[in-house]
């Protein structure tokens, strides 16, 4: 069972829920991110960007999620906001 880290984050005091981007699916994201590091800091780093881009995604009543699963959608979202800043930097510039 998932520890939902209400102590760091408290989006949804009514439990886990996926599909959508709301406040349960944002405290999923973290409690899965939380597991995963074993520590809320970098958990509190992606677990927005993990929502939108995972478990927002989830259209079932179940799903698995492997580590290798979640360290490949950690990857993207850190390509994703390595573009953006460069992008951003490159606008900045011109």
């Amino acid at each position: 069972m998932l520890d939902p880290g209400y102590r760091h984050v408290n989006h949804s005091p009514t439990g886990f829920e996926w599909g959508y981007t709301g406040a349960g699916p944002a405290q999923l994201a973290f409690a899965i991110l939380l597991d995963h590091y074993g520590a809320p800091g970098p958990a509190l780093l992606f677990y927005q960007d993990f929502k939108e881009f995972v478990v927002a995604m989830w259209n079932t009543d179940q799903w698995e999620l492997t580590t290798e699963e979640i360290n490949a959608a950690l990857e993207r979202i850190r390509i994703m906001r390595s573009r953006a800043t460069t992008e951003g930097a490159w606008k900045q510039s011109t």
